[in-house]
C-alpha cells in the first residue's frame, strides 16, 4: 500500500511521515476502527470524505477537513471516541494521532502537500 508524505506548506512542518489513503467505500467504511492507535507520523488520509465519527474507536484523533486543493478548512483536536464531525465543504479528511495538529502549528487556513512515498 502506497504510503503519504503530508507537509504543511504554511507552516514549513511534516504533519506525516506515513499516512494511508481510505480511497475506497471499503477503506473508508473501516478507516481507523482496527488500529488499537497511532503512532507518531501516521494518519489515514479519507477522500472523499465532508464527515466522520469516532464511534468504536480505540483513541482520540486530531482530524483536519481539507478541500480539493487541500487547504484546512476546520481543525476537529484531540476528538473522543463516540463523535461525530463535519465540515459541508470539506472534499477530504486526514486524521491524525491527537496533537499533531498543535505540535505542527496546523490550523485552518493552512495548505497542506501530499507526496507518495
Amino acid at each position: 500500500m502506497c504510503k503519504l508524505r503530508v507537509k504543511n506548506k504554511t507552516r514549513g512542518t511534516v504533519v506525516a511521515t506515513e499516512a494511508d489513503i481510505a480511497d475506497t467505500s471499503r477503506k473508508r467504511r473501516v478507516g481507523l476502527l482496527k488500529h488499537e492507535r497511532l503512532e507518531a507520523g501516521q494518519g489515514l488520509w479519507i477522500a472523499p470524505c465532508e464527515a466522520i465519527h469516532t464511534f468504536g474507536m480505540r483513541f482520540p484523533i486530531d482530524v483536519l477537513f481539507l478541500d480539493r486543493r487541500k487547504k484546512v478548512l476546520k481543525v476537529k483536536a484531540n476528538m473522543a471516541r463516540g463523535r461525530i464531525s463535519g465540515c459541508l465543504w470539506a472534499h477530504s479528511v486526514l486524521e491524525l494521532p491527537a496533537g499533531q495538529a498543535e505540535r505542527t502549528g496546523t490550523v485552518a487556513g493552512d495548505e497542506l502537500e501530499f507526496e507518495e512515498g
